[in-house]
């Protein structure tokens, strides 16, 4: 029997070598070398090569490196299997440190300080009154975001598939309430995990229903974004400003319009970067856990999509 590390154009020696240390008796083979496809029972993956698991004759689970499993289940021959994601804490602490600094830029204008800088402009401002944020998308990381805006004593409103409570937190849901939870909102973070149903969610008809002004930040999933309806809306001013970390397609192409927009700060996917040192327990656990007949942790819903 065997684990399969199926994660291309990345560097996995660590990963492989930590994996090798807490699974002693596993061979641990990194796609494409792998040594019998028949013997191959776990598969650990992110972002794989269509066909590569159904090729795997003998594979009882797939476990995603990383929370978002979009691009697992958008292969059409993806064996009917149990898979699981990370739902690792030093993920969620990363992501509310990238979106607590990216609310602090704006708040501070340094957006519009890099650019008067760049044209040798000496014009003081005041900081943005940034005062409401709303969080769509309430799971894991989306509620840690949330509550820490609360905790630093904004307004914060929020949106869900389906009914939820948080603290001090107004959640709106379903469809029909998603202009809701943003119509006031100052800044909007999109943290919603990429399904049917939010494939190209946020386009017009969305942008249209923000306050004026807005700030957007997505570190979600570049396709819930119709990339021409933001750069509308960022044109007639609807959005003052975004912040980008994911995109339909990465690498962003060079000649994307949102390379050059003056009003785009662009990230490379870098807001919530899974941590080899503290993903290794989880892996082998659900590995031990598969063998064994056992449920797997942080089981997704695949009629849900996570």
């Amino acid at each position: 029997m065997s684990l399969a590390l199926i994660i291309p154009d990345r560097k996995l020696d660590d990963l492989q070598q930590r994996l090798t240390q807490a699974l002693p008796d596993t061979r641990i083979d990194v796609w494409p070398d792998i040594h019998q496809p028949d013997a191959v029972e776990f598969a650990v993956v992110w972002k794989q090569p269509a066909g590569c698991l159904a090729a795997l004759p003998k594979l009882k689970a797939i476990q995603c490196y990383g929370a978002g499993v979009d691009a697992i289940l958008a292969d059409a021959t993806l064996p009917t299997l149990p898979i699981a994601r990370i739902v690792d804490p030093s993920l969620t602490r990363t992501m509310v440190r990238y979106v607590d600094g990216v609310v602090s830029h704006y708040r501070l204008r340094l957006d519009q300080f890099s650019l008067q800088q760049r044209q040798a402009l000496w014009r003081p401002k005041s900081p943005r009154r940034l005062q409401h944020i709303s969080v769509l998308g309430l799971g894991e990381l989306g509620s840690a975001v949330a509550a820490h805006f609360v905790s630093l004593g904004y307004q914060v409103s929020g949106w869900a598939r389906t009914a939820k409570q948080l603290e001090q937190v107004q959640v709106y849901h379903g469809a029909g309430q998603l202009a809701a939870a943003v119509a006031q909102a100052d800044v909007i973070i999109c943290l919603l995990p990429l399904t049917q149903a939010t494939q190209g969610l946020l386009g017009q008809t969305f942008f249209s229903s923000t306050k004026p002004g807005a700030i957007f930040i997505n570190v979600a999933r570049g396709a819930i974004v119709d990339d021409n309806a933001l750069l509308d809306a960022l044109q007639s001013g609807q959005l003052e400003a975004a912040c980008l970390d994911v995109f339909s397609q990465e690498p962003l192409p060079a000649e994307h319009a949102f390379w050059q927009h003056p009003a785009i700060l662009i990230t490379p996917h870098v807001s919530a970067v899974t941590n080899v040192a503290t993903v290794v327990e989880q892996i082998a656990d659900n590995y031990r856990r598969s063998q064994q007949g056992l449920p797997l942790l942080n089981l997704v819903d695949v009629t849900r999509g996570y």
